[in-house]
């Protein structure tokens, strides 16, 4: 089966599966859209985070307005934008939202364990990307923040005056987008409740909010000891002659949770992208 609406949620593809259970019946499902932890090492990914995603736009006045006959007194939505994300996270990484991190499910001591052995080198990342810094949430390892930890990040900001040279303009919309990677036991839908709630009441007084909601997924685990995961490692091991490496992803397969919950499947990730793949 190939799939090409993952990037907007799969949105014909969950529907498909829901109305075709018993022709698509299996004991296990094997999917490839993963990486290898790095090269030559052999990985099974067992677990994928979730995804909220969210735009939000803003307007002040009713028309852009002359920051000469205006500024001092006229709303301007890019401030206000840039108040409401910077109340997002505090100077820790932590996300502020309330309720935000009730269904967190905890990591651990086994995967902890797994992931120390990993070939693994923060520098080695930093440098991989060009970043002088990797910033995150506090009282977690690199790997746990990518892995295990859900995120907010916003994606993309815009409002006001972008062309060539200069332009006084106080812009009457703005606005920003933002992506939050879920772990397991989180619901998007929850997290979008609590997030557009928490979006009113910080933003400013003065200024019309809309928010929308854009496409979403749920977390997804195979369980490590499940009999698919146990023969999926071995028959990696006996191909590249060592023992398969058990990693979780960032990112997110939306529809592997519909696998899971449609078709009662056990779910293998068994990719072979490597970081250097670059991928946006």
């Amino acid at each position: 089966m190939i799939e090409g609406e993952e990037e907007i949620g799969s949105p014909s593809l969950a529907p498909f599966v829901e109305a075709n259970k018993t022709k698509l019946a299996a004991d296990v499902v094997l999917v490839s859209d993963s990486p290898m932890f790095a090269s030559g090492l052999p990985s099974l990914t067992y677990a994928l985070r979730g995804l909220a995603y969210l735009e939000i736009r803003l307007e002040g006045a009713a028309h852009d307005l002359h920051s000469g006959s205006y500024g001092g007194a006229a709303p301007n939505p890019i401030h206000a934008a840039a108040h409401m994300i910077t109340h997002l996270k505090d100077e820790e990484g932590h996300i502020q939202i309330p309720g935000f991190y009730d269904r967190v499910r905890p990591i651990s001591d086994k995967e902890r364990s797994l992931w120390h052995n990993l070939p693994f080198d923060p520098a080695a990342l930093a440098a991989s990307i060009g970043a002088e810094t990797l910033p995150g949430e506090a009282g977690y390892g690199v790997l746990e923040r990518l892995w295990a930890r859900p995120t907010l990040d916003a994606n993309g900001i815009w409002g006001g005056y972008q062309g060539e040279g200069s332009k006084t303009v106080i812009p009457a919309q703005a606005g920003f987008k933002l992506s939050m990677r879920l772990v397991p036991d989180q619901d998007p839908r929850e997290i979008e409740v609590l997030t557009e709630n928490y979006l009113r009441q910080i933003v400013p007084q003065g200024y019309r909010i809309r928010v929308l909601r854009h496409h979403n997924g749920l977390p997804a685990v195979t369980p490590l000891d499940s009999p698919a995961v146990q023969l999926a490692a071995k028959a990696l091991e006996e191909a590249w002659g060592k023992p398969a490496a058990f990693i979780r992803e960032g990112g997110s397969i939306p529809i592997v949770s519909v696998f899971q919950e449609t078709l009662g499947a056990q779910v293998i990730l068994m990719g072979l992208g490597l970081s250097d793949d670059n991928l946006p």
